[in-house]
């Protein structure tokens, strides 16, 4: 992280009285992964086969990023004072707590390990934005007769989404995604598990793991919708109206977006859910997710932001592909709002 950016945060954090009193969640930054129990030649202690075989297959070699975080490290920041751990990036080298425990903190600081902490949350309260994806869009408009009487799917009326990239040709040649693993980072899935649309996916066991990284729990069916939304144009099976793009993959459903609020930590949200579909070996991430702006103006990316390589959730999304993985982000619905450009992690390389 640039030296400039975390003077910025220092001299916001300090420059309001009470400042510790304002923030609820921390980034805390390593210096290293020094006494580490892992070995990069032993990586089967911290990744699955088919992750190691993925970076066999693209010549891809396994580096300190891969290492799980000093083990030490984290105890030792739980046991600072009244700390609760959500969240690590080993690719980032840094923790992602909850306190408001100001003598915690300054202890951590202390700490010789520790490089800096940044605010990456305010304390609940005041107000927030309106939900982010309550916008208005266009619809495809639905030309039936030019669907092809002989294509492996009946599309019904979701033939325009498909046909718009030809995604036709793929599944008339065998390509529905079989052998595939996706992971969909998102804001939740609602009601995934009746929604008859999914049925295929559901009774064929294509649902391999959900997690919700803002809870930190296991269920994602009852937040938000946008998640689903997106679900349903990748994974859906219902013939004769409305079939994915590919129905055949297998798929991990994360929740890293916090809907009602905005605040930086849905971007290390992402980076934890990005680790976690790397360790298991996932091909590909879906992300219809982009962050610009904020709760709290102090934490405003700013255009120049916008470089692949400056924000937190733009260095994840660069190291998800050097480790092999693609991946697939919305460049966001800004063209006519007052940001106006591409949100991050878009911005990344």
């Amino acid at each position: 992280m640039k030296k400039g950016f975390l003077l910025f945060f220092i001299a916001a954090y300090f420059y309001c009285p009470d400042s510790e009193a304002q923030f609820s969640k921390y980034i805390i930054i390593l210096k290293d992964k020094a006494g580490t129990p892992f070995a990069i030649n032993n990586p089967s202690q911290f990744l699955s086969a088919r992750s190691i075989m993925r970076r066999t297959k693209q010549h891809i070699v396994i580096d300190s990023t891969d290492l799980p975080i000093t083990p030490r490290y984290i105890d030792s920041i739980r046991l600072a004072g009244t700390v609760t751990i959500l969240n690590v990036s080993k690719w980032l080298n840094q923790v992602c707590i909850q306190t408001t425990d100001a003598a915690a903190l300054a202890k951590i600081n202390g700490f010789s390990f520790v490089q800096a902490s940044q605010p990456v949350k305010r304390v609940i309260g005041g107000s927030s934005r309106n939900n982010k994806f309550n916008e208005t869009t266009g619809q495809l408009s639905v030309n039936q007769s030019s669907q092809a009487t002989a294509n492996f799917y009946n599309y019904g009326a979701s033939f325009p989404q498909i046909h718009i990239h030809e995604g036709e040709f793929l599944h008339n040649n065998g390509f529905h995604g079989e052998g595939m693993l996706m992971a969909i980072l998102d804001g939740g899935f609602f009601q995934y598990k009746t929604i008859a649309a999914f049925d295929s996916a559901r009774n064929n066991n294509q649902i391999a793991e959900t997690y919700d990284f803002v809870n930190n729990e296991v269920s994602v069916n009852e937040d938000d919708p946008h998640g689903m939304e997106c679900f349903s144009i990748i994974a859906s099976n219902l013939p004769g109206q409305l079939v994915g793009s590919c129905p055949k993959a297998t798929f991990y459903l994360y929740r890293t977006e916090d809907v009602p609020t905005e605040s930086p930590v849905e971007e290390q949200n992402w980076v934890a859910g990005a680790e976690r579909a790397d360790s298991i070996g996932v091909d590909v991430l879906s992300t219809s997710l982009g962050y610009t702006t904020f709760d709290n103006p102090v934490f405003n990316h700013t255009y120049a932001d916008m470089n692949g390589h400056t924000t937190i959730i733009a260095r994840g999304c660069e190291l998800a592909a050097k480790k092999g993985m693609i991946s697939v982000v919305a460049a966001g619905n800004d063209g006519t709002n007052p940001w106006h450009f591409i949100g991050t992690p878009a911005d990344t390389d």
